[in-house]
């Protein structure tokens, strides 16, 4: 299996290239601004870096030529987005899961969820809830992922995932939890989350806001 990361210098981008090594036999492509300035190939049998930015189409539709399944962490960079759908498009590529945040579908009930506009701002949330539409249609095999809100804990891999038209549930998450979840989604073998957008947070975190506020 050939993975692309997009973005692959980010903090759950690293941690997700980490397990994946270590979890599967898969080969990745990691992708970023100055990726071989920045990273370093744990395995240089199985990882290759590219330099590169979400706008260039051309660079983006040669790298993905053989790709089995993209990773991207844009948020809410729509154009960002649309170059990337068209390079996946281009080259025959599917599969997508792709890293958003919570509150798109005005999901989050409550004080967490009057919180965590008041944190965001009702038009970043819109932002991104329009770039998410990018993906989330027939013409791709998308595995939204509505991230709460992000904290490091080594160790930590415990997560909950709530669907689409579900209250979301959950105050805060690990990203090392995140990373697991990725991986999880990657090798799944069956299609539980194929066309499924999740709400992802820690088990037992239903608060008025995380505990690092």
């Amino acid at each position: 299996m050939n993975i692309l990361i997009l973005g692959a210098a980010g903090q759950i981008s690293r941690m997700a290239a980490d397990l994946l090594l270590r979890q599967t036999d898969a080969n990745l492509i990691l992708y970023a601004r100055r990726a071989t300035s920045r990273l370093k190939a744990a395995d240089p049998q199985r990882v290759r870096l590219v330099d590169g930015d979400f706008t260039d189409t051309q660079t983006l539709t040669k790298t993905m030529q053989g790709v089995d399944v993209v990773y991207v962490n844009a948020a809410g960079d729509k154009a960002a987005k649309q170059v990337i759908a068209a390079a996946m498009q281009a080259a025959g590529v599917r599969k997508v899961i792709e890293a958003s945040i919570l509150g798109i579908y005005d999901e989050v009930p409550g004080a967490f969820g009057n919180w965590n506009k008041g944190m965001v701002g009702p038009s970043r949330i819109r932002q991104v809830a329009e770039a998410t539409r990018v993906f989330e249609n027939e013409a791709f095999d998308y595995t939204i992922l509505r991230l709460t809100w992000l904290y490091n804990q080594a160790g930590n891999t415990a997560y909950m995932l709530t669907q689409k038209g579900e209250p979301f549930v959950g105050a805060q998450v690990t990203r090392q939890a995140v990373a697991q979840l990725l991986v999880d989604i990657i090798t799944a073998a069956d299609n539980r989350f194929a066309k499924t957008s999740l709400g992802v947070s820690e088990p037992n975190t239903d608060w008025d806001k995380p505990s690092f506020y």
